[in-house]
């Protein structure tokens, strides 16, 4: 048996860099699809965790000012009731604020993926000579 020729010229020159930015465009887009399953999960999973946590803390939440109020039930059953009402509401007025610079803020899904293509970006860009900037 033979071994398979390899072709030479422009066009067998030009066919092979074709198929290297081909691959190389399928190596990306398999690492992006990786990162934004990665951050799928990533968000799922941390939205149950803290859907249960929600749960356990407003049971938690409830006995306590249950407690509360129980404790203070001959004199002062309104104050405590108003000094309670009024910690919920600073509470979830802090929680509502820190929610919303959280979500406001940049997540960085695709950082690989931007490293990646600069790296191959300063390589394309290294590597030919004739180019002037």
């Amino acid at each position: 048996m033979s071994a398979p020729v390899q072709a030479s010229g422009f066009f067998a020159s030009l066919r092979r860099l074709f198929a290297t930015v081909l691959e190389m465009g399928q190596v990306r887009l398999d690492l992006l699809g990786t990162e934004i399953e990665l951050g799928k999960r990533r968000f799922f999973d941390g939205l149950i965790w803290g859907a249960v946590a929600l749960l356990v803390l407003g049971v938690g939440l409830v006995l306590l000012c249950g407690f509360v109020i129980l404790l203070f039930w001959e004199g002062y059953r309104l104050a405590a009731v108003g000094v309670m009402a009024l910690l919920f509401l600073a509470a979830g007025t802090f929680l509502m604020n820190e929610a919303r610079r959280r979500m406001s803020s940049p997540t960085g899904l695709f950082d690989t993926s931007l490293a990646e293509l600069k790296r191959d970006l300063a390589s394309l860009q290294a590597s030919d000579p004739h180019e002037q900037r």
